[in-house]
């Protein structure tokens, strides 16, 4: 699916128009309510730093963008608006947003660990072939939630910590690691 169908699919979670697993559970349609609120913040608020859109527009080999997530992935939210908005800056890039628990089963090609942690972006060349895998966070918050699992930290302090450090990176630390990402694969 496109950014677009994607995104809407947030209303129809929160407007009753699917209610398909995990979305009958109430716990699942607060996670969808607040990443909408935090999707939406993005994508206005976000600013691509110089190089980024630099880079972006400089790229002249076509690349397809698989973003496997979903809208109940709370660092989803932090990340897949300024994935979008990187994809926007190239008429070389085609960014498709895949269902991390749908019937295409991609997830299962690009574990972390072990596990299907999303999000994780797929960027593949003209031919399908992998150029390179991103995620499912960037470094510094990927350490800070490996450091958590030994903490005594609640899990909602847990969620907080996190929640401040996206706030305070701004999307600078997703922006620098696919730049160098897309500039080691031309």
């Amino acid at each position: 699916m496109n950014w677009n169908e994607y995104h809407a699919k947030f209303e129809d979670i929160l407007q009753g128009r699917d209610v398909s697993a995990p979305y009958d559970n109430p716990d699942y349609l607060e996670y969808v309510k607040l990443n909408n609120s935090r999707s939406n913040r993005w994508l206005k608020k976000a600013v691509l730093l110089d190089e980024t859109k630099a880079t972006l527009e400089s790229l002249n080999n076509n690349q397809k963008w698989y973003l496997i997530t979903e809208p109940w992935c709370g660092d989803a939210a932090h990340l897949a608006p300024f994935i979008h908005k990187m994809a926007e800056q190239s008429p070389n890039i085609e960014l498709e947003v895949v269902h991390r628990d749908g019937d295409n089963n991609m997830i299962d090609s690009y574990l972390t660990n072990g596990g299907k942690a999303i999000p994780k972006l797929v960027v593949r060349d003209e031919n399908d072939n992998d150029l390179f895998v991103w995620g499912p966070r960037p470094a510094e918050p990927q350490a800070l939630v490996q450091a958590q699992k030994t903490s005594n930290k609640t899990t909602e302090e847990k969620k907080s910590e996190l929640q401040v450090w996206y706030n305070k990176d701004k999307g600078a630390s997703i922006q620098k690691e696919l730049i160098s990402l897309i500039k080691g694969a031309n």
